[in-house]
């Protein structure tokens, strides 16, 4: 396990800057990478080439983090065979449309010479198994 850098601006109420990070986790033969709360920037694409991912956590809602749109770019340069979108839909502020996010990453992915992504959209208390 290991943190990754993520670009987010966060200070407590107290004024203390928080220092953003996502995540890559090595388990069970299975590696996942969660992005954390992060704006789209191009050394996402280190992560991918380090490692081989099975899945990818990434925000989608815009607002406090990437948009669904920077998200498909993350998408693809990370390189992950899954990704599962979060961190939208819980209040009007990161409302977004998930099946268009799932459109657009797999059209995306699906050029010759790319890692096909598939991505799994999860409902609140839905699992899924790689």
């Amino acid at each position: 396990m290991r943190l990754v850098p993520a670009w987010h601006t966060s200070t407590t109420p107290g004024g203390t800057v928080n220092t953003p990070a996502g995540l890559v986790v090595n388990l069970g033969g299975k590696t996942v990478y969660h992005l954390g709360d992060t704006a789209l920037f191009s050394d996402l694409r280190l992560v991918g080439e380090r490692d081989s991912l099975d899945a990818a956590l990434m925000c989608i809602g815009g607002h406090y983090t990437m948009d669904r749109h920077d998200a498909v770019v993350a998408a693809e340069l990370v390189g992950a065979r899954t990704v599962i979108p979060c961190h939208y839909d819980t209040f009007p502020p990161i409302e977004t449309e998930a099946e268009a996010f799932k459109s657009d990453v797999e059209s995306r992915t699906a050029g010759e010479g790319r890692r096909r992504s598939d991505v799994v959209i999860l409902q609140p208390g839905e699992t899924h198994s790689l």
